[in-house]
């Protein structure tokens, strides 16, 4: 019988490229679409067997829904859908009773996943089961936020996807009111929604992750945990040094968390720890792949064919990752603007980052294995600069 395929949804992120590699190198036929060939370095991985250029999800999502359903339709058995990015889980959650007639898919219900990503939502979500989540207010109740949360804190958007697009930052930082009411009025101007929140104390190593599978049946078959090291943008940025770190304590936070709402297939939890409350508090929920996925994929979790083989009917035997490993997630085109910022700022000292760059490091997309998308990602390096450089004309 032939197997399923899987079909990974953005292939110009290193996330997209990890997936590609770990359900490939098993031997699944991975089909990976992208609105952006030229951009899509992951198309050169050797384990991509398909690459298919689609309308972009967010200029022409009905378009977007119809590719997937057409390409769904010609399929003998129906593939496992595999979003990469947070916009594409919103796109596919808000679209799941359409995509599940000819597609495999680990969320239980439409709408299910967009909650999770919703930050107010989660949040209330977070208080009816008793998980801590940092104390929030809408943006109308400034002057109750200024008494009870006081500044800094910082203006989140209750759905991260777009203010990300259009800020190239997670939230906006506010040291007093004229800050902060600067913050709600950009945020206003691209109809964006946005929280008052409190900011945990603790630099940036007080980040944690909980990485899960629930399979269909509501265990949890597989999980460990990480704590970052450093982020970009810094503080209040995404991973781009990681290590593998074994924190028992998140396993029960996350996977009571997970049982209670109904969680499905892959989750990452990320928490803060507040040395001063000696509590951890949870800040968001990932629904898609993590950006960590070479990192876990190394540590002995291939998350992604965790999932496929679930979705398939043909689950792997459960694991966990209880000890350190020592390994590092590395990603180091970003992690060289990371350094310079919290060497300025005074984070981190050249003696730090000299010595964690000894650690086991895995990274985002260099793979000996496999090493043509990193060629084609230095390549576009390469070209975004001379870009900057060369004016007046656009080098393709």
């Amino acid at each position: 019988m032939t197997a399923p395929k899987a079909v990974v949804l953005g292939a110009n992120y290193y996330i997209g490229l990890s997936v590609i590699r770990c359900l490939g190198s098993q031997g699944v036929h991975v089909t990976a679409v992208d609105y952006s060939p030229r951009r899509a370095y992951a198309f050169s991985s050797r384990w991509c067997r398909e690459k298919l250029v689609s309308p972009h999800y967010k200029e022409e999502p009905r378009a977007f829904i119809d590719f997937l359903l057409d390409y769904g339709k010609q399929q003998k058995y129906k593939p496992v859908l595999i979003p990469t990015a947070d916009a594409y889980a919103e796109v596919l959650d808000q679209n799941f009773d359409a995509l599940r007639e000819y597609y495999l898919l680990p969320n239980p219900r439409q709408d299910f996943y967009s909650g999770l990503m919703n930050k107010n939502r989660l949040h209330q979500l977070a208080k009816e089961h008793g998980m801590a989540v940092p104390e929030s207010l809408p943006v109308e109740e400034i002057d109750r936020a200024e008494q009870e949360i006081g500044y800094p804190c910082l203006l989140k958007p209750t759905s991260s996807p777009d203010f990300v697009r259009i800020f190239r930052v997670k939230v906006f930082v506010a040291k007093n009111r004229a800050e902060l009411e600067q913050a709600v009025a950009k945020a206003r101007e691209h109809g964006l929604d946005t929280i008052i929140q409190r900011i945990i104390p603790g630099f940036d190593d007080h980040m944690h992750t909980y990485d899960a599978y629930v399979d269909q049946a509501g265990n949890i078959t597989h999980w460990t945990t990480c704590r970052k090291k450093r982020q970009y943008p810094i503080n209040f940025g995404a991973s781009v040094y990681t290590e593998q770190r074994h924190v028992p304590q998140l396993h029960e936070l996350g996977s009571e968390f997970f049982r209670r709402i109904g969680y499905r297939g892959f989750g990452e939890i990320e928490f803060k720890y507040d040395a001063q409350r000696q509590q951890f508090y949870m800040i968001e929920i990932n629904v898609r792949i993590s950006n960590l996925n070479a990192l876990l994929a190394q540590a002995g979790l291939n998350f992604p064919y965790i999932m496929y083989r679930d979705l398939i009917g043909d689950p792997l035997p459960p694991k966990a990752i209880t000890w350190n490993t020592g390994l590092h997630f590395w990603s180091a085109s970003e992690d060289i603007f990371a350094i310079r910022d919290y060497l300025r700022r005074r984070q981190l000292s050249f003696g730090q980052i000299a010595k964690s760059l000894l650690a086991k490091k895995v990274p985002s997309i260099w793979d000996w294995r496999d090493p043509l998308p990193a060629f084609r990602y230095c390549w576009l390096l390469f070209l975004r600069l001379l870009n900057k450089i060369v004016p007046g004309r656009r080098i393709e």
